[in-house]
């Protein structure tokens, strides 16, 4: 009993640093958030309580209701394209020859390694409409130059392209992680059947990937409905608010017009948001068949 109960504590002591963080950074302003929304506050003078008025007021925003919808289109097309776009890539790194492996590990994870910042002045400069890469590469090619940023049809899908660029092999490096750790006598048993290429994806390395899988659909999302860096600094939510999505519509209301009370009742319905499609996702991805 006394070797069980240090072994405990020990645990427990290991995890307290990790407790503590997560009480002062997230449970406590998560609590205070939703403290706030119920008053009406301008972070200058002293809070007015209101009740619920800020939750009123939110059912009847069109414009808050077109962030979450455009955040919805943003998950749509980010989620599956980078879940996608990561395997594939992963799956073709762990056939190449192990001496090219490094190289091509190192290329794929340099975009994650520089700044969000950084990342969005690189790509505003290669989407420039008159001098950026892209443009001139177009023009090489006789076809019409594009105005990606400016345009309200392409911009939101323009940032898509960064943020998918940024985050690919961080992703591919948790997917090939995953695939090494798969007995290679589950392939050799496999190819003796006749199951090779595809086949043998399909049924050998897909469906013991599921972990990861679930892993990282359910961080890609919840990450999509964050995204606010790469916008803040592309387009600031132009043109036309074609790229105004929830984080950044609640960060104008609360820092641009100093409405932190109806702001922190923002915050607050996209946490329940994420946290319904997250339970959502856990439940269809691990449900038994």
């Amino acid at each position: 009993m006394k070797r069980k109960l240090n072994e405990s504590l020990t645990a427990y002591g290991f995890l307290l640093p990790n407790l503590l963080g997560l009480t002062v950074f997230v449970f406590v302003p998560m609590v205070y958030a939703f403290y706030v929304s119920l008053h009406d506050w301008n972070a200058l003078s002293p809070k007015v309580f209101i009740g619920f008025e800020n939750y009123k007021e939110m059912a009847s925003d069109k414009e808050w209701w077109k962030s979450v919808n455009r955040t919805f289109i943003f998950t749509v097309i980010y989620v599956p394209l980078l879940f996608a776009g990561s395997l594939f890539f992963a799956v073709m790194l762990n056939s190449m020859k192990q001496r090219f492996v490094g190289v091509a590990r190192t290329m794929f994870l340099l975009p994650f390694a520089i700044t969000s910042v950084i990342s969005a002045v690189i790509w505003m400069f290669l989407y420039d409409p008159r001098h950026g890469f892209i443009n001139q590469f177009f023009d090489l090619l006789g076809l019409p130059k594009q105005q990606f940023l400016g345009s309200t049809d392409q911009a939101l899908f323009a940032i898509i392209v960064v943020i998918f660029w940024i985050n690919l092999g961080y992703n591919m490096m948790i997917f090939l992680a995953s695939i090494k750790e798969i007995p290679l006598d589950y392939y050799e048993a496999a190819k003796i059947d006749g199951a090779t290429g595809w086949k043998a994806f399909w049924n050998i390395t897909f469906p013991l990937l599921r972990p990861t899988s679930i892993f990282i659909l359910v961080v890609t999302t919840i990450g999509s409905f964050q995204v606010f860096d790469q916008i803040m600094v592309m387009t600031k939510g132009g043109p036309a608010n074609s790229t105004m999505v929830s984080v950044l519509y609640i960060y104008k209301q609360g820092f641009e017009f100093l409405n932190m009370g109806y702001a922190s009742a923002l915050a607050v319905v996209l946490f329940l948001i994420i946290f319904v499609l997250s339970l959502a996702q856990l439940r269809l991805y691990t449900k038994k068949d």
